[in-house]
């Protein structure tokens, strides 16, 4: 019995080892301890795309997501996946490439915006099954843009726009607001001195239809369990 139970307190320490070591790495761990085996997922500060940024910058790169979500599909022993997202947003096509990867999967899946769900961040809020929002939490929705010089002004302007319409018709596909209402949110120029866009509040981005639930942790697990337990 001595040498059964050494063997397990092994196994478990490899099992805690393995989970701190995935927090530190990518932001995530998979929580065998509840009613259900979930997947969490952080999405934090910016974005990281084809471009490297900066070694100050907390970012979330896509090519770390990518395969992470393909494995949580695949996996016999995950049953869901929650997306907790605070980021400002950033590289569009690496923000969409998830989102787009997010809403295909047939694993239940919950995103939960706590702090910020600012610009790319809005798509893959959206993206999961069911989402939710903190009150205090807020979405920027504004139009593509960039920085730096720009080459061929009209051929740019073109390129942008069907850009945005990508990412509006998979936020219309994938949540509850309209096209028009999402592009006088992301055209309004009353808002923000500096820029055109809306910031929504918690309970504004639910009024809005963009996110389904206002929530906290507990109600968001819930909400996964539930969705879990339905399929």
């Amino acid at each position: 019995m001595k040498n059964n139970n050494e063997a397990n307190d092994k196994k478990n320490d490899g099992i805690e080892e393995t989970s701190l070591d995935e927090i530190k790495e990518n932001g995530s761990v998979a929580a065998f301890d509840g009613r259900h085996k979930i997947y969490c997922l952080t999405i934090i500060g910016e974005i990281e795309g084809h471009n490297v940024l900066p070694e100050q910058n907390k970012t979330t790169k896509y090519e770390h997501v990518i395969p992470q979500l393909v494995a949580i599909e695949e996996s016999r022993e995950i049953e869901g996946l929650l997306i907790i997202l605070n980021t400002v947003g950033g590289d569009v096509e690496a923000g969409l490439a998830i989102a787009e990867l997010i809403s295909g999967m047939k694993k239940p899946t919950v995103s939960f915006v706590l702090g910020g769900g600012h610009s790319i961040g809005v798509p893959l809020a959206v993206s999961a099954k069911r989402s939710y929002i903190a009150p205090s939490a807020t979405m920027t929705i504004h139009p593509v843009r960039t920085t730096g010089l720009v080459i061929g002004v009209p051929q740019m302007m073109n390129h942008f726009a069907r850009m945005q319409a990508r990412i509006t018709d998979f936020v219309v596909r994938n949540s509850g607001i309209s096209a028009q209402r999402f592009t006088e949110l992301m055209m309004n120029t009353g808002e923000m001195v500096t820029d055109v866009g809306s910031v929504l509040s918690g309970e504004k981005a639910v009024s809005e239809g963009l996110i389904d639930n206002i929530g906290d942790l507990n109600t968001v697990i819930e909400g996964l369990y539930s969705l879990i337990e339905r399929k």
